[in-house]
């Protein structure tokens, strides 16, 4: 573990605003890295820079609102991202949709929007700024997945498929970027205390995950830097109701 590895990288962070993404953006600013973030609310992309500069006022920050579900605003981003870094180092897919459909409500638009943030997004971002990370043979990429990545749950067959593939994906290009020191972590809490995890109903949220925590894990693995590696990690809860 090198606690100095992340100072001065380039961090490009999908879904900023959000429960866990928040944490990780103030985790990674307390380490000195340089921050890219993106999330749907320019309104609260420009609250969470000022938040974060009181952390840490000597890193960069940059921002660009975008919905990632269209191919239009995933385009602009990358755009954006390429004005203000020479290059990505560290690129952090937190962002994601969860929704909660039998199979009969289940339409072709959720199914598209689903697919497309939470994994047409990941495929085009890590293929884009990868190649940073190739040419520089150093290099971090987080996949958020999910305990849904490993099972599946009543009424949850589209979310369910979407991080079953993102584990998939993630799996494939940890084999086929490590020959260039780029580490590939797919990261799959179970159910964490955010907005978004409320859709759940059937379960207990004070038993959730704390995304604190989740994101203080989150920025701990991304400072080993030797030959160990753990590139699929599933976050438990100790109790669930």
């Amino acid at each position: 573990m090198n606690n100095d590895i992340l100072s001065k990288k380039n961090c490009l962070i999908t879904g900023a605003t959000g429960g866990i993404g928040r944490e990780i953006t103030k985790q990674l600013a307390s380490k000195n890295c340089n921050l890219f973030l993106t999330s749907t609310n320019e309104n609260k992309l420009n609250k969470l820079k000022t938040e974060i500069k009181k952390i840490n006022e000597t890193i960069s920050i940059y921002h660009s609102p975008g919905d990632l579900s269209n191919l239009k605003d995933v385009t602009k981003i990358i755009k954006k991202a390429r004005k203000c870094y020479e290059s990505i180092d560290i690129l952090i897919n937190s962002a994601g949709v969860f929704e909660i459909k039998s199979l009969k409500q289940s339409s072709m638009s959720i199914f598209e929007n689903s697919f497309n943030v939470n994994v047409r997004a990941p495929f085009l971002l890590c293929r884009e700024f990868s190649q940073d990370m190739i040419n520089k043979k150093w290099g971090r990429i987080v996949n958020l997945g999910s305990s849904s990545s490993y099972s599946g749950f009543k009424n949850g067959s589209i979310y369910c498929a979407s991080k079953h593939a993102i584990l998939g994906f993630s799996r494939a290009i940890h084999t086929e970027l490590k020959e260039n020191n780029v580490r590939t972590f797919c990261i799959s809490p179970g159910s964490t205390k955010t907005k978004m995890a409320r859709k759940s109903t059937d379960q207990n949220f004070d038993t959730f995950l704390d995304s604190e925590e989740v994101a203080e894990f989150i920025v701990y693995v991304l400072t080993f830097d030797k030959e160990m590696i753990t590139d699929e990690i599933r976050l438990n809860r100790m109790i669930m109701k």
